[in-house]
């Protein structure tokens, strides 16, 4: 591969893409999802809709998701204490 194409393909994978966008492409293809019958481009669509929204959001929402879930098990694990030592 050629340095212009190595260069060219480095840009593409650090690429910052907005919030904004994302969410109004992902908001696009929920419309169209709702419109379509076919269960195979459904299925696409709402992939392809999961991609772009994990290129700006999976790193923060993971993080959240894990502290939440951890919170939960440590709320759910004293309620056990609670009634067992009762």
């Amino acid at each position: 591969m050629s340095k212009t194409a190595v260069s060219q393909a480095d840009d593409h994978e650090f690429e910052e893409v907005s919030s904004e966008e994302v969410d109004r492409i992902v908001d696009a293809l929920d419309s169209l999802i709702e419109s379509v019958e076919s269960d195979n481009i459904t299925h696409y669509l709402e992939e392809a809709s999961s991609n772009i929204y994990y290129l700006v959001y999976e790193d923060g929402d993971d993080e959240a998701e894990s502290s939440e879930e951890t919170d939960t098990v440590a709320e759910v694990d004293e309620g056990v204490e609670l009634r067992d030592a009762a």
